[in-house]
C-alpha cells in the first residue's frame, strides 16, 4: 500500500528517487508509470496493482466506445520502468511534459497507487483539498462511514 507524501527532485536525466516505503510495494523492482486521470499528475503502480487495473478495464465490453477511447489514451501513455540499484526510476519525457514536471516534485501515496506531481501543482491541489475536506465528516459519510 502506498501512503504518505514525499518531496523529491528529479535529477538531470529525469530520474526520480523512490522512497524506501514505496519501493517495498514494488516487489519485482518494476514500476508502471502512466498519465493520471483527473489532474496533471502521473500514476505509479506496482506490477500487481497494474495487472488488477488492466483486468478491470479490459473486462468491460468492447462495445462501450468511451471505455475503448479511454483505454487507448491511458495505455499508450504507460511505461514499465525498472528501479535502478540506487532506488531511482526514469520518467519518460512525454510523461514529464504531461505532468509539467521540472525539478521539484511530490510523490503521494494513494493506497493502491502513488501519484507524482510537480511541486507547484501539488501545493495548489493540496491547499484546495485541505479547504474542502479538513474538519468535514462529509467525505467519510459519502463512503458510508
Amino acid at each position: 500500500m502506498f501512503l504518505g507524501e514525499y518531496q523529491r527532485s528529479l535529477d538531470n536525466k529525469g530520474r526520480l528517487f523512490i522512497p524506501a516505503k514505496f519501493r517495498e510495494n514494488l516487489s519485482k523492482g518494476i514500476a508502471i508509470l502512466s498519465k493520471g486521470f483527473d489532474e496533471k499528475c502521473l500514476f505509479l503502480y506496482s506490477i500487481e496493482n497494474w495487472e488488477e487495473l488492466v483486468k478491470k478495464i479490459t473486462n468491460v465490453p468492447v462495445t462501450k466506445i468511451n471505455v475503448q477511447e479511454f483505454s487507448r489514451w491511458f495505455f499508450k501513455s504507460a511505461h514499465e520502468e525498472a528501479i535502478d540499484g540506487q532506488g531511482r526510476v526514469k520518467i519518460d519525457k512525454s510523461l514529464m511534459e504531461f505532468a509539467g514536471l521540472k525539478k521539484d516534485i511530490v510523490l503521494v501515496g494513494v493506497s493502491a497507487r502513488a501519484e507524482i506531481w510537480s511541486l507547484e501543482s501539488w501545493e495548489n491541489y493540496s491547499k484546495s483539498a485541505e479547504e474542502k475536506f479538513s474538519g468535514s465528516e462529509k467525505a467519510f459519510e459519502d463512503l458510508g462511514f
